[in-house]
């Protein structure tokens, strides 16, 4: 059916729906389109397609991290164009229709729509949680940003020198993304006093000490709160032996803390994984609703854009055998962590779809000794030859998935 319904929505159907143009979005999108899926339409509510990467401004992106963030997001952009996928921006999918899986409500400035797919690729990626859900309390003063809003001011609005601040505060972790906010400022002419982070100095040598962040690096230490009104003047921190104090700077940038864009998701009954707080999926990226798919950073928060595009490609060939009448699994089994381990994805076992898995875990680990086991059955252990840290995740094999009871309880995996 296309045309107006009783309350004025244009319906349409289409083969594939895919919500978010980020990496994994677009690349899913470019697949499909390229294997002859039919019509493959890539929603976007942002101006521009090309997700996060497209206001990083530095090189680091593509073949050989030759590609700037700007020139990589249009790549993939063109790239999904030209295989035959339709790329539609400032248009947002707002909510599922009743009693109907596999059928959006869409909004843009051309009015209402209702959309009905073969199959749902849910991409919509992930976000940096701000101040207010940090629980840093203060006043509201200007000069207070994500690392988002930072690379955003700096690479579409060009802002530099005393149009963001003077003297920066960045609170994160010892990671990529930090470390990215930190360059950024530096760049745009910007002072940075200090990185203040809750966990280590430094989780790998690369990351250690001025040289790696061009800023000294506060371990152990909390923001307890902003100091000032209009505009900050400081912020105050603790130490983990107790010792308080504070650091006078006029801008304070909040990195890290990633969270997956779950709104769409939840609001469609798809079940998210207590662990990584996005779609559960199984190997195939299928969530547990049927035709409906997800991956990229949707799934648990920042990794790599190389690896959301990867991702992207591979929930393609999935939605090829769903829309070519293969079965979907009538159960999985859940697969959980224990600290130290923080989450993994994928964290469904499915029999036909077994793929490495990616662990990220919640603190430094020396040489862990890894394993899963299974009502109590060990299925496999692993030392592991390099030192983990919760800065990156780690690829781990799942050949053992094959002795998984598929009438069993969840899949646990540990580390020692």
């Amino acid at each position: 059916m296309n045309g107006p319904d009783a309350h004025g929505r244009r319906r349409r159907t289409v083969e594939v729906l895919v919500v978010g143009a980020g990496p994994a979005g677009l690349s899913a999108a470019a697949e499909l389109a390229a294997a002859g899926a039919g019509r493959v339409e890539v929603l976007e509510r942002d101006r521009r397609p090309g997700g996060v990467p497209r206001h990083c401004d530095r090189p680091g992106f593509g073949p050989w991290r030759s590609l700037d963030g700007p020139e990589y997001a249009t790549g993939l952009a063109e790239t999904a164009v030209r295989a035959g996928a339709t790329v539609r921006t400032e248009v947002s999918a707002t909510g599922w229709a009743p009693g109907q899986a596999l059928t959006l409500d869409v909004t843009s400035p051309a009015g209402l729509e209702r959309i009905t797919a073969g199959a749902v690729v849910l991409a919509t990626g992930a976000r940096e949680r701000p101040r207010s859900a940090r629980l840093v309390p203060g006043s509201r003063p200007a000069g207070v940003l994500t690392t988002g809003e930072l690379q955003q001011s700096v690479a579409l609005y060009g802002l530099r020198g005393e149009a963001l601040g003077r003297r920066a505060v960045v609170v994160g972790a010892a990671e990529p993304v930090t470390r990215s906010a930190v360059r950024t400022l530096r760049e745009a002419g910007v002072e940075v006093v200090g990185v203040v982070t809750e966990g280590p100095r430094a989780y790998r040598d690369s990351f250690a000490y001025r040289d790696a962040f061009g800023a000294p690096v506060m371990a152990w230490t909390t923001v307890t709160g902003l100091v000032g009104r209009g505009r900050p003047t400081g912020v105050t921190v603790r130490h983990r032996g107790g010792r308080t104090g504070t650091l006078a700077c006029d801008t304070v940038v909040f990195s890290g803390d990633w969270i997956p864009q779950h709104e769409l998701a939840r609001s469609g009954g798809v079940p998210l994984d207590a662990a990584t707080r996005g779609p559960a999926v199984d190997g195939a990226f299928r969530t547990s609703v049927p035709g409906v798919f997800a991956a990229g950073n949707a799934l648990r928060g920042v990794e790599p854009a190389a690896v959301a595009a990867a991702e992207g490609r591979e929930a393609a060939h999935a939605v090829l055998c769903h829309l070519a009448a293969a079965p979907w699994p009538r159960r999985t089994v859940p697969l959980v962590v224990e600290r130290p381990l923080l989450w993994v994805t994928p964290n469904r076992l499915a029999p036909d779809a077994r793929r490495p898995l990616r662990l990220r875990p919640a603190e430094p680990l020396a040489l862990p000794v890894l394993a899963a086991v299974q009502d109590g059955r060990l299925l496999w252990r692993s030392r592991r030859l390099r030192a983990l840290d919760p800065s990156r995740s780690v690829r781990v094999p799942a050949g053992w998935a094959g002795a998984v009871d598929p009438e069993g309880g969840p899949v646990v995996l540990r580390a020692r």
